[in-house]
């Protein structure tokens, strides 16, 4: 099997981190043996480091983030009920799409690409509305922006009745995230980006408000494969141990390896180094005359970066000469962004002041040959 060595600094997947890949050749253990549950029993303590919660209910869902996602709606919306989903991109659309396949009563909230919801708007929705859930995506990878989650939002719902659900496939690690503090209750997220890890897990967290509602439900999930009693049952959510699935083994040695590496740099060394990553992708991309999409700082997702494609370029020709000659993955948009910008990924082990110069240099490659400089 001949697999090329390329630099992937799209919207993801992003490079392994080579221990991460190490860690998945080791020798097979079966599910259900003690010394794989305890691996699986340090990765639930890894993530409630990264989703900073005392939660005892967070695990890794055997699949990628759209199963993280399948998973909350599934186990949180029962049909009939109200869920708010606000979208400003691809990834809250989906969930809007899903929600209604699960028989609720959905109430979608809609920003321009590239812009977010104001907390004040939130707080009146589901003021007016006291939905079951409120769904927010904090890092939108299709657009490029950064959905804020504080300010009390987390509280507002906790008064109306309602669960904050919040997706975080784009921005976990990346960002600042505070699961407890920002009162959020069911949080997915994906193995792939800035966990450096092979597609496949979905890290996910729920509060015990959200266990509450799981526990009380009038209907069983309308999922077997992602009903969250069978699955924690497996993680030992319930002081007990009980085979639901044979869980991807070699994955979940990545992903216990990537929560290592998390608690090696630790949050807020890792937090900083992807701000770092994206101040000297924007110094290098402003250098060149590139303009952001996101216009408001505030609104800007620093770990998927969109870049306004100038008047007369053939973006796709900048993407094909980076990958040709630089084995460099650059990204076109997606969704309500496609043919619009382009989309750099600046996630994990990729987010070094070494991969973004070779992201600068391509770009400036690209423009200099269709005589934009």
């Amino acid at each position: 099997m001949e697999v090329p060595q390329r630099l992937l600094m799209g919207p993801g997947p992003s490079n392994a981190h080579p221990r991460i890949l190490a860690a998945q050749s080791l020798p097979l253990l079966g599910h259900m043996h003690p010394p794989f549950l305890k691996i699986m029993d340090e990765i639930s303590d890894g993530l409630r480091y990264l989703f900073q919660t005392d939660s005892k209910y967070t695990l890794m869902v055997s699949g990628t983030g759209h199963a993280g996602m399948e998973a909350a709606i599934a186990n949180l919306l029962e049909p009939g009920e109200k869920i708010i989903v606000g979208v400003n991109g691809i990834w809250g659309e989906r969930v809007a799409d899903l929600s209604e396949r699960y028989q609720g009563q959905v109430i979608t909230m809609n920003a321009q690409p590239g812009k977010t919801f104001s907390s004040a708007e939130l707080k009146a929705a589901v003021a007016q509305h006291k939905p079951a859930i409120l769904f927010l995506v904090q890092g939108e990878s299709s657009t490029g922006t950064h959905q804020a989650l504080g300010d009390g939002l987390g509280e507002a719902c906790k008064a109306a009745g309602t669960l904050l659900v919040v997706d975080t496939v784009a921005s976990l690690g990346g960002v600042p995230l505070f699961a407890d503090k920002w009162g959020i209750d069911c949080i997915y997220s994906g193995s792939q980006k800035c966990l450096s890890g092979p597609p496949g897990a979905a890290p996910f967290f729920m509060s015990d408000r959200a266990m509450d509602k799981l526990r009380s439900r009038k209907t069983k999930p309308a999922t077997y494969n992602l009903d969250m009693n069978l699955i924690g049952d497996y993680w030992g959510w319930f002081g007990s141990r009980s085979y639901h699935h044979t869980g991807p083994v070699s994955t979940f040695y990545a992903m216990r390896e990537a929560l290592q590496i998390v608690a090696d740099e630790g949050l807020d060394k890792m937090w900083a180094r992807h701000l770092a990553a994206h101040q000297q992708l924007w110094e290098g991309l402003h250098s060149l005359g590139l303009q952001r999409y996101v216009e408001n700082d505030a609104d800007r997702l620093i770990t998927v970066n969109t870049i306004k494609v100038p008047e007369g370029v053939d973006w796709a020709k900048v993407v094909k000469n980076a990958m040709d000659k630089y084995n460099l993955e650059i990204a076109g948009g997606l969704g309500p962004s496609a043919g619009k910008v382009w989309r750099i990924g600046l996630m994990g082990y990729n987010a070094t002041p070494t991969n973004v110069a070779l992201v600068i240099e391509a770009f400036r490659d690209g423009l200099k040959q269709q005589g934009k400089l």
